[in-house]
């Protein structure tokens, strides 16, 4: 077998030197790539990317089209909705307050990314937090809190400083509440501190 050689099983390719452990569920045209683990019990939808050194751990639920880069632990109590992107050494926790010598695996904390959201490289999220839809989470930010639907949010601790479509493009709001991204020439609303797509 060449190094590079991809097995393909019920529909997934997996690299020769990945894991893949018995019960983990794994959809048709993912790719599952160098020095992977998934855990029994992990769900992974179809047409997904697993980057580099990745490990997926159990009752992990990863849905359609994820790409996940390099080197990230996606660990129990963490959920990825359709369409997510985590870049490179993105960092994910399940517990607040770990010790080594106090078991608090009833303590885990859940994590939910939903449709469309992006991490930038080398961001922490914070258990407990969920990222909204289409929001865009900058390179290196930690996130501590809820991430509103298409905000746009950097630093540490992450605070919100914009906007962006679904395209991934700084929206500028008009005085009437509208903006249109530049990409796609949708357009958006803004009121009340929320932002949905018109």
């Amino acid at each position: 077998m060449e190094p590079d050689e991809l097995i393909c099983t019920d529909g997934y390719y997996r690299h020769a030197s990945s894991v893949i452990d018995s019960g983990a569920r794994i959809g048709a045209g993912t790719h599952v790539w160098h020095f992977c683990h998934v855990m029994h019990s992990a769900v992974i939808g179809e047409r997904c990317n697993i980057g580099q050194n990745v490990f997926i751990d159990r009752d992990v639920v990863i849905g359609n089209g994820v790409k996940i880069q390099n080197n990230v632990s996606v660990y129990k109590g963490v959920r990825c909705a359709d369409d997510v992107f985590i870049g490179p050494s993105v960092t994910f926790t399940n517990v607040t307050n770990p010790r080594s010598f106090i078991e608090r695996k009833d303590e885990f904390r859940p994590t939910l990314i939903k449709q469309g959201a992006s991490i930038g490289a080398n961001a922490t999220i914070v258990c407990g937090c969920s990222v909204g839809e289409y929001a865009l989470i900058g390179a290196g930010s930690v996130v501590t809190k809820d991430v509103k639907p298409y905000a746009l949010v950097v630093g540490n601790p992450a605070r919100q400083v914009g906007w962006v479509s679904r395209d991934g493009e700084k929206l500028h709001f008009t005085r009437e509440g509208i903006a249109e991204c530049p990409r796609s020439g949708n357009r958006y609303r803004l009121s009340g501190g929320v932002v949905t797509r018109i």
